[in-house]
Order: structure tokens, then C-alpha cells, then sequence
């Protein structure tokens, strides 16, 4: 069983709501969530880890911004990822907007450079065994462009990234 990602734009403030970890609960205790959720969730899904590799050049580490757009944020489920059933990571407004710069000013082929399954394998990157042109083509080079439009989306509204993984079979 892998991983999934889902990402949620909130604003910073939720029903006169300041705290990340109490909207993050409000939000993701409802087993509902993404047909209750205050917008539409972007989905990654189990490509999540590919993108952070393309992103970073790393399974699991990198500097801001580009490592932001996937791992970065501050962990909220660090002892309460049971509570839930997924682990959330909050991304604060002021961060949300550095992420939308660079994933505009850098094209999916720059990042593309680094995609080598078999270095990802050894990286230990979640599923590398299902990368091949097809998966970089059609799965993370669209995924590439949504988040894109995602993080700028929430950048000119001033929101918060919730990223929330869940369990997948």
C-alpha cells in the first residue's frame, strides 16, 4: 500500500478560524472531506513523490521553494495522523506565493531533465517501478501544469495549502 496526494487551498483564516491544525481537523475528521471541502481538492495522487524527485532531486528533501510544492510545510498530523487516517502538511500564505513564482518561471522540461526511473528507484521513490515516457508524459507532466495553476490560484487569493496523504491500496 503507497501513498496519495491531495492538495486543498483554504484561506487563512476559516470561519473566523485562525489555527492550521484546528481548520486542518475541521476540515479533514469529516470522512467527506473532498465533497465537503470549502474548494475543489487538486489530486497528485501516488505521483506525488515522482513530482518531489523532479522538483528536488531528492526522495524526501530540498530547499524552498521548489521543495514546497510537495514535502515542505509544516507537519499538523504529527501526533494525530491516527485522529484523521492521513498525515497534513500546511503550507502558510506566505509561501504559497514563492511556490507560484517558480513553478511559472521554470518549465516542466527543466525539471523533466531529472527523470531517470532507475535513479529514482535507488532514491527510493514511492512506485518508481511504474515510471516509464508514458507516466512522465501523461501523468506527471499534466500533474506538473495543474499544480502550477493551483499554486497561482491560491496565491492571488492569499490562501493556504493544506497537502494531505492518504492511504491508497
Amino acid at each position: 500500500m503507497g501513498l496519495a496526494m491531495s492538495y486543498l487551498r483554504v484561506p487563512a483564516v476559516l470561519e473566523g478560524e485562525p489555527d492550521p491544525g484546528r481548520i486542518a481537523r475541521r476540515i479533514f475528521g469529516d470522512a467527506d472531506w473532498r465533497r465537503r471541502a470549502p474548494a475543489q481538492p487538486f489530486e497528485l495522487g501516488w505521483a506525488w513523490q515522482a513530482m518531489h524527485y523532479l522538483l528536488t532531486a531528492d526522495a524526501w528533501e530540498g530547499r524552498p521553494p521548489e521543495a514546497d510544492v510537495v514535502c515542505g510545510g509544516r507537519l499538523l498530523t504529527e501526533d494525530g495522523a491516527d485522529e484523521l487516517g492521513m498525515d497534513v502538511i500546511y503550507l502558510a500564505p506566505d509561501r504559497v506565493k514563492p511556490v507560484a513564482d517558480h513553478l511559472a518561471a521554470t518549465p516542466f522540461a527543466k525539471v523533466a531533465e531529472r527523470f531517470d526511473p532507475a535513479a529514482m528507484g535507488k532514491a527510493g521513490v514511492q512506485d518508481a517501478d511504474r515510471l516509464d515516457d508514458a507516466a512522465r508524459d501523461k501523468v506527471l507532466k499534466p500533474a506538473y501544469k495543474g499544480l502550477g495553476e493551483f499554486f497561482k490560484a491560491a496565491a492571488a487569493e492569499g490562501e493556504a495549502v493544506y497537502k494531505a496523504m492518504t492511504p491508497q491500496d
